[in-house]
């Protein structure tokens, strides 16, 4: 009986190398294509965040620029080579479920990757062009604005992981009601403390400006709600279907 169990351990951990190995593999294949690909993002990158104002961005180290690219390709490489990712993750995880688990968590998957897209081109569209523009408006006769680009890159980058992050709110919301964990009623009386929480993650997530951690903690909470309305109106559903 322990042999099968050993047997079992083996190949699941067998099955799980062979599909983080692929995913790797996955990676290096793409990343010459994203290397190529880098400068053209990196342009339309900045032009994006710099909006209509006249700003240049400036580099203060030969390697600098270079390096950007590379983090630049990496990232892209990340989201190209996402959906094979997450299909050879899928295909480990898919022989333990039930069906209408498959389902359920095919749904939250596909759910999941568009709600991060949202959050992190909402970040890059919306929100660090007005970044940008609110350190424009310190400028005055005796004070010039200088943007380092690898600041900016690197700001965008970590705010845009952290709004796709925190993007994840509502299914975060209706999971925890859908899997019984937190009844609606309850969650929903929590709301003092959960908008408590989304402050403190977003002082995590975002630098440590009052203004950063509004832009990503408001649209948080009201992500919260929709979970919640969501969340209710399948609870309705479930009853008419009784």
């Amino acid at each position: 009986m322990s042999d099968n169990k050993e047997e079992s351990l083996i190949s699941h951990l067998e099955a799980l190398r062979e599909t983080l190995l692929k995913c790797i593999i996955s990676l290096c294949v793409g990343i010459p294509f994203t290397l190529y690909l880098a400068p053209y993002a990196l342009n339309l990158l900045v032009k994006t965040i710099a909006g209509e104002g006249n700003i240049t961005f400036n580099y203060f180290s030969p390697m600098e620029v270079f390096l950007i690219q590379l983090k630049t390709a990496l990232v892209l490489d990340i989201i190209l080579c996402f959906p094979y990712m997450a299909k050879k993750i899928w295909d480990f995880i898919l022989p333990a479920l039930y069906d209408n688990e498959k389902k359920f968590i095919k749904n939250i998957v596909l759910s999941s990757t568009l709600l991060f897209i949202l959050g992190a081109s909402f970040c890059i569209f919306v929100i660090m062009p007005m970044v940008v523009k609110f350190g424009l408006s310190f400028a005055g006769n005796n004070i010039n604005p200088m943007f380092g680009i690898s600041n900016i890159i690197n700001l965008t980058l970590m705010m845009a992981i952290a709004f796709g992050v925190m993007f994840q709110t509502p299914l975060v919301t209706v999971g925890v009601i859908k899997s019984g964990v937190i009844s609606y009623e309850s969650i929903s009386n929590m709301r003092p403390y959960i908008i408590v929480i989304i402050l403190i993650l977003a002082a995590i997530f975002t630098p440590p400006d009052v203004i950063s951690q509004l832009m990503l903690g408001i649209p948080t909470y009201l992500l919260f709600e929709a979970g919640l309305l969501f969340a209710k109106l399948n609870l309705k559903k479930e009853k008419v279907n009784e």
